[in-house]
């Protein structure tokens, strides 16, 4: 149960800190949150709870191509937030756009017989 705690407290801290920093500048908030932090805690925690390497690599394939769909999301926000749009209709559509971007890229992961 500690562990949990520990794992919640630590993720819970990063985000805060995150936008805390953003307040101040944009450029350090966004480096701190594009480094793969998530990926390497859950990399760390899994290794630490299993001690199975396959189980990691795994996981960090999975993540990477995962990590492709994702990234229309933070080309589609900033455009529709300088256009003017809404923040919050903004947010839906560049995050309907990750949707159909994970959609896509599972469908194609499967024809070229990739396994996640």
């Amino acid at each position: 149960m500690l562990q949990y705690a520990l794992k919640v407290l630590l993720t819970a801290v990063v985000i805060v800190a995150i936008s805390a920093i953003a307040r101040r500048s944009s450029f350090w908030a966004a480096l701190l949150a594009s480094l793969p932090l998530t990926s390497l805690l859950a990399f760390i925690w899994l290794y630490l709870e299993t001690g199975d390497r396959a189980r990691v690599a795994a996981l960090s394939s999975g993540v990477f191509w995962l990590v492709l769909p994702s990234l229309p999301l933070f080309l589609l926000l900033p455009a529709l937030l300088r256009a003017g749009w809404n923040f919050w209709l903004a947010l839906l559509a560049a995050a309907a756009l990750a949707v159909a971007s994970y959609g896509l890229m599972l469908w194609l992961l499967g024809k070229l017989g990739v396994q996640l």
